[in-house]
């Protein structure tokens, strides 16, 4: 099912509009959008709910994360017939899922939600840690090592991305041939330190592939003394993907939240 059978199926057929939001630790996932393998946070849900309902559920969410990253508040949509009281349906979908994933709420959505075209923007935490992170943290944060970061470097290169640009030397090709417009607006790119851990913190209108972990990596090698801010700045103008942009590691990030009007 997409998004043309969706819009062919009349009112009655389709039953309520359902918003959703989920929280998982991608670790051992594929990433949320459904692939072949069956191992993503959709094929997931979509399966528990198959069960439920007793008939195929297609979810819609409001983007993809990639393998191995997290989320806190992902959200995502789907319409289906649920004649019992809504808690009932969100205490089917808290059983009967990975451990790594858990439904944090369901709720029937307003006339017209779509959990992507309906989203305002988006925020995303990458972690880091000067050091090396407890085994119990390691899942959730890029591990420094011995090498320690520059935070005031990373802020002054951080200042130069925030803002309408285009962010075309910050996305990865997906490989199948789809385009996006680069043109984003960045509207919060900030760096915390708190004692050996340090927040990216990034929110957005919206987000090319690999964007965020690209703008993480910049940041890092800004703070490990690789890259200067001007030079970020130079990356961010010139609107070609270079070598100089390395990827940050997917553990570090996290969707932290949604916004809709």
């Amino acid at each position: 099912m997409n998004d043309t059978s969706e819009k062919s199926k009349t009112p009655e057929s389709r039953g309520t509009r359902w918003k959703g939001t989920v929280a998982y630790d991608g670790t051992a996932f594929l990433g949320w959008q459904s692939q072949r393998g069956g191992n993503t946070i959709q094929d997931f849900i979509e399966s528990r709910l198959a069960a439920i309902l007793k008939q195929p559920v297609r979810i819609h969410g409001s983007g993809r994360t990639d393998s191995g990253v997290h989320a806190r508040a992902q959200v995502f949509h789907f319409d289906a017939v649920w004649p019992h009281p809504v808690a009932h349906l969100h205490r089917a979908l808290l059983s009967g899922l990975p451990e790594a994933i858990l439904v944090r709420s369901v709720v029937r959505a307003p006339p017209g939600f779509h959990a992507r075209s309906s989203a305002t923007g988006k925020r995303y935490v990458y972690r880091l840690y000067e050091g090396y992170a407890l085994p119990f943290d390691n899942r959730f944060v890029a591990s420094m090592g011995r090498r320690c970061l520059d935070d005031a470097a990373m802020r002054a290169a951080a200042a130069y991305l925030v803002g309408h640009h285009d962010f075309s030397a910050f996305r990865a090709d997906r490989g199948d041939g789809s385009a996006e417009d680069p043109v984003k607006d960045l509207r919060r790119l900030d760096v915390v330190r708190r004692g050996r851990n340090l927040r990216i913190i990034t929110e957005a209108d919206g987000y090319l592939y690999k964007m965020v972990r690209s703008l993480a990596g910049a940041l890092i090698d800004v703070g490990l003394g690789k890259l200067t801010p001007e030079q970020v700045a130079g990356i961010l103008e010139n609107r070609r993907r270079t070598a100089l942009v390395v990827t940050a590691p997917a553990r570090g990030l996290t969707l932290e939240r949604v916004f809709y009007r």
